[in-house]
Parts: structure tokens; C-alpha cells; sequence
């Protein structure tokens, strides 16, 4: 993509109303833009970045056995009302009434109508166990606003919803998003430790959040060492019930298991949130099977979230510093930055054009900043949106057929010729 033509309005100064870095940085690089308190537009750059984590968690979704569905944003009130949770939100829930005059409310989560779809065509055991999943919209009317797109009030989510048999069969799928959860983590570059966690309106009795160690953390976690060199394969629950890890206001020095040289503390981000709530759900909505005795029994269910646009800032918070983004390959919105220096030669022109070309067909997301602007702006710029490597070339390169390599990580430069860098590109 050329910045010519792209869109990233970049801003040199902080905004005011923007109190984290992610947020500063989300606007700073034209990421996202404010409509009304909590609601943003996403803007080119940073819908790419959306859409890369959205297929990431897609990927591990689909590889743990769920199947994708698309379940709408407005919900009708009579299926919370059946659950008994239509109050429970309070004034969260965005309340509405359609033409004719009925109750409909914008949802924040799809227990409901997703309970509501097993009732009405699952009847055997021998359909179990399914897990369904959704990325969708939702909506939240938060008391307060603040910090972006890490705490506003429309949101994308992934909700699965696990229907199982017996007990057991729902700590399987328990089990299963566990590991599909460390997995999806680990592939943006991220640390996640699964701390114990209330249901709150959600409900159950079984419940962990993911928290993403970032040095500008909500709150302060306290966690047994182990978590940090677990191999995702010996997560299982029983061990998870075994390790230690509470947020700031559940921990308690005296009554802590973890012994003091293996207590580690830091700064966590909710990001994801897992339950195990049993029959809450089933029972009031008519999610039964009939079992291999003949007994109509209601399904255990769990659910199991992801914030898809709140992991975006969570990136940024791990992953920055004074000069702005460090993205991960994973979720990077390009690859490369290719830095024309000077868009009047002519010469240096059409070699980084012809690098632009030949990046295109290795397979490269390259931004390609032909703009005519000053060095300076370029590099700030460059380093501001954190692409993960900076290709740049100038006059000199049209002797030398060389460019310099910059990693935007670590600041490491390096002079190659143009054919290597584009296979060190493509590789």
C-alpha cells in the first residue's frame, strides 16, 4: 500500500483525553477515532490490526473443535427475561423498543440466543458435545468511558458456548478453550496467566480471566513463577487449580500458598475471561437431550470470551516505547515500511518502486511511504505506527543497489543488497 494513497492521519502531539498508551498511540497513529464517548471508528491502519488478531483467535477457535456462527447485535428482551438476567445488567444494558412497541435491548453477551438455537434443534446425546463461537459487537453502556478502545462502550468479542452431556464433558471444553486461550496468547507475543475469577452476571461456580502482563496493567496480579515456562500441553484444570494466581484484591500475604522466592508480581490486563456455569442457562431456556436411557436431562454449558478489539490496546501496552508501537509480526497492520528518501530523484524512485513491486510479489504487506515529505517525519512517523521492520533507501542505493534494514524491536540496522532483503522479507 502506498501512503499516498492510504489513510493514517497521524498526530505529533498527545491527545488530552487520552490517559494510557495505548489510547495515546491508538490516536497518534490515526488507528481510531472518536465518534461519541466510548465509540470509535477504526480507522484503515488500525482495522488491519483488528483483523489480523479477529483471524488469530478464529484459527484456535476452529483448531479446538468449535464451529463459527453469527448471532445478531439486537437481542429480544423476552429471551433474558426467560434466563431470569433481563435486570441484571441494570443500566449496562442498552434498552430499546422496536415499532412495535417490544422490548429489544442491544447485547452485551449471547448466552440467550445462542441457548435458545441448541433448544430448538439439538434433541440426542449423540449431537453432544458442540461448541459454538461468535465474533460480533456488543455493546456495554459503561458508567465511564475511559482509556480507548480498553474500556468503551461498543466492543468486539469472541463468546463460545460449550454444550456438554455431563460435568465432565463440560471441563473437557473447559479444558479445551484453556489451551486454546494460552495458544492464541502466545501467538501475538503475549504472556497470559489465568487468574480465579468471580462469574459476576455471567454466573457459575467455575471461572478464570486471562490477564496480560504489561507494565501499564489495570491492576496488580500476583502469580506462582511456574506460569511463566508452562508449556501449554500441562495446563490442564486440575493443575490450574493447583497454581497460584490472584489479582490485588484476592491476595492475601497470609494465607498465600506460593512460597516468597516463587511469588512473582505484575501489572495484568483482562483480556479474556472463561465460565463454567452447569445448568444455569439450559434449564429456564428448554436445552435438554434426551440421554442413552431415555431421560430428557438439561446440558451443561460454559462460556468463554475474548475482547478482540480491547487485545489491540493490550498489544500496544506490552509491546511499546518513547518512539511509539512495537508490533508483533502476527498481528502487524504491514510487515515492512519501505522509506523512499527522496521522491524527486527520479532514479531512487523507480528503484523503490521496483522494490515495492518486487515486495508485493513475494507475498510482503509493505507500506510504502512515497510521500513527499522530510526524512525526519518519515523515520518518526515509521517508528510512531511500530511497523516491525523498516526498509530504507535513497540516492545512495541506485549505486550501490543496496538499502539499510532496520529491526523496529530492537533498533538494529544493517546494509543489504536489494535481492536479500526482499527474500529476508518474504521468508
Amino acid at each position: 500500500m502506498r501512503s499516498s494513497i492510504y489513510f493514517y492521519p497521524t498526530l505529533k502531539e498527545t491527545p488530552q483525553e487520552a490517559q494510557i498508551a495505548s489510547h495515546r498511540l491508538m490516536v497518534r497513529t490515526g488507528m481510531i477515532t472518536q465518534v461519541t464517548s466510548g465509540i470509535y471508528t477504526w480507522l484503515p491502519l488500525g482495522l488491519r490490526v483488528l483483523k489480523k488478531i479477529e483471524q488469530i483467535v478464529r484459527e484456535e477457535q476452529d483448531r479446538a473443535g468449535s464451529l463459527e456462527v453469527l448471532m445478531p447485535t439486537i437481542q429480544p428482551a423476552e429471551l433474558w427475561e426467560k434466563s431470569g438476567r433481563y435486570h441484571d445488567y441494570g443500566k449496562e444494558m442498552l434498552r430499546m423498543k422496536d415499532r412495535h412497541e417490544r422490548e429489544m435491548l442491544y447485547g452485551p453477551t449471547a448466552e440467550e440466543v445462542i441457548t435458545d438455537i441448541f433448544a430448538r434443534f439439538i434433541k440426542s446425546y449423540r449431537d453432544l458435545p458442540k461448541r459454538f463461537y461468535n465474533i460480533q459487537w456488543k455493546f456495554r453502556d459503561e458508567i465511564r468511558p475511559r482509556f480507548g478502545v480498553m474500556r468503551g462502550r461498543e466492543f468486539l468479542m469472541k463468546d463460545n458456548y460449550s454444550f456438554d452431556l455431563t460435568m465432565e464433558g463440560a471441563k473437557a471444553s473447559y479444558q479445551a478453550m484453556l489451551e486454546a486461550y494460552v495458544r492464541t496468547f502466545a501467538r501475538m507475543d503475549l504472556t497470559a496467566i489465568p487468574v480465579r475469577a468471580s462469574s459476576g452476571a455471567i454466573g457459575g461456580n467455575l471461572s478464570h480471566e486471562f490477564q496480560i502482563l504489561a507494565d501499564t496493567g489495570e491492576s496488580e496480579i500476583f502469580y506462582d513463577e511456574t506460569y511463566e515456562t508452562l508449556d501449554v500441553t500441562t495446563l490442564t484444570l486440575d493443575r490450574l487449580q493447583t497454581l497460584y494466581a490472584a489479582a490485588d484484591e484476592l491476595h492475601d500475604p497470609e494465607t498465600c500458598p506460593v512460597p516468597q522466592e516463587k511469588l512473582k508480581t505484575a501489572r495484568g490486563i483482562e483480556v479474556g475471561h472463561v465460565f463454567y456455569f452447569g445448568t444455569k442457562y439450559s434449564i429456564p431456556l428448554g436445552a435438554f437431550v434426551m440421554d442413552s436411557e431415555g431421560k430428557q436431562i438439561p446440558v451443561e454449558m460454559g462460556s468463554y470470551g475474548i475482547g478482540i478489539s480491547r487485545l489491540t490496546a493490550a498489544i500496544i501496552e506490552a509491546h511499546h516505547d518513547e518512539a511509539g508501537i512495537m508490533w508483533p509480526e502476527s498481528v502487524a497492520p504491514f510487515k515492512v515500511g519501505l522509506l523512499n528518501m527522496n521522491v524527486k530523484n527520479e532514479a531512487c524512485t523507480k528503484l523503490c518502486d521496483d522494490m515495492y513491486q518486487k515486495l508485493l510479489q513475494a507475498g510482503v504487506e509493505v507500506l510504502y511511504d512515497d510521500r513527499d515529505r522530510g526524512a525526519g517525519a518519515k523515520f518518526a512517523d515509521m517508528d510512531l505506527i511500530g511497523l516491525p521492520w523498516q526498509i530504507i533507501m535513497g540516492p545512495r542505493s541506485v549505486e550501490s543497489k543496496q538499502c539499510e534494514l532496520k529491526n523496529r524491536r530492537t533498533g538494529e540496522k544493517v546494509e543489504l543488497s536489494l535481492e536479500d532483503a526482499v527474500k529476508k522479507m518474504g521468508s
